[in-house]
C-alpha cells in the first residue's frame, strides 16, 4: 500500500505519471478501478481513482462534503435527484451523507476530495 506524502511543506503530484501507473495496478486490471490516497490530514482526503471504461462503483455514501473533479475520459454519477455526466475538466460537489454511484463511460480518471472530519479513521 502506497503512504501518502506528507504535506507539511506542500506537496505536489504528477498526476498524469500516477493515472498512467495506476492503470498498470492488477486491482485495475481485475476489478476495473483502483485509487492511491494522495493527502491524508486530520481534516482533508484527497484520492485519485482511475476505472475502466463500463466499470463501476455501487451506492454508497460519505459522511463528509466530497468532490470529483474529471481529469480524463467521462462519468456519470447517479445520486437521488438525478444522473450528472462529467467530462474531462469539470467539477461535481456532493453534500455530505448523498447517496451515490459511479459509472465509468469510457477509461476515466477523477480526483475525489473529502472535508475529512477527523471523527473516523482513513478509508
Amino acid at each position: 500500500m502506497h503512504k501518502p506524502e506528507s504535506i507539511e511543506h506542500g506537496s505536489s503530484f504528477d498526476l498524469v505519471a500516477l493515472e498512467r501507473e495506476l492503470r498498470l495496478d492488477g486491482q485495475y486490471e481485475r476489478s476495473g478501478h483502483t485509487a492511491r490516497t494522495l493527502v491524508r490530514t486530520s481534516d482533508l482526503r484527497v484520492v485519485l481513482m482511475v476505472m475502466k471504461g463500463q466499470s463501476s462503483i455501487p451506492e454508497h455514501q460519505a459522511d463528509e462534503t466530497a468532490s470529483v473533479q474529471v481529469l480524463s475520459g467521462r462519468v456519470r454519477l447517479r445520486v437521488p435527484s438525478r444522473d450528472v455526466e462529467l467530462r474531462s475538466g469539470e467539477l461535481f460537489v456532493l453534500g455530505a451523507s448523498l447517496r451515490h454511484s459511479v459509472k465509468a463511460l469510457e477509461d476515466s480518471a477523477f480526483l475525489l476530495t473529502l472535508a475529512w472530519s477527523g471523527k473516523a479513521d482513513p478509508p
